[in-house]
């Protein structure tokens, strides 16, 4: 039983489960540091108040506290930005930059001059049609 456990903690894919959960509470801590000491000042700056918390309705007796939901939205979608600009966008441009000059796959299907469905490029007899293919065929592009 021991000898199973040991197999499975040394499995790459545990390790590198343990570093991204590691890393990712890291990252985490510095983007909420960055939302909640840079971010959301500057919003203080511009609109005055930084906290909304306050803001509430009374409605026949109940109050109804829509600042609260107010500060969760704002702190979500500067959270959301930060990630998006600071990881998301970043990355997506260095794949970009990577996949030019890549030549294109083989293409792994073909259409069938008969029904126009698509099957595989090593096809010989449509599936869709039974029609037998030839070399009229070209691939998917």
């Amino acid at each position: 039983m021991l000898k199973g456990f040991k197999e499975f903690i040394v499995r790459g894919n545990v390790i590198d489960l343990a570093v991204a959960v590691v890393i990712g509470a890291a990252f985490g801590a510095v983007v909420t540091a960055f939302v909640t000491d840079l971010l959301t000042p500057l919003i203080a700056a511009v609109v005055s108040k930084p906290d909304f918390s306050a803001f509430a309705i009374n409605l026949n007796g109940s109050e109804i506290k829509y600042g609260l939901f107010l500060n969760a939205l704002i702190s979500f979608l500067l959270v959301s930005a930060a990630i998006y600009f600071a990881m998301i966008a970043p990355m997506n441009a260095w794949k970009a930059r990577q996949a030019r000059g890549q030549a294109p796959a083989d293409p792994t299907t073909k259409t069938c001059p008969a029904c126009l469905e698509t099957i595989a490029i090593q096809a010989r007899k449509c599936k869709w049609c039974a029609e037998v293919q030839e070399e009229v065929c070209h691939p998917i592009r």
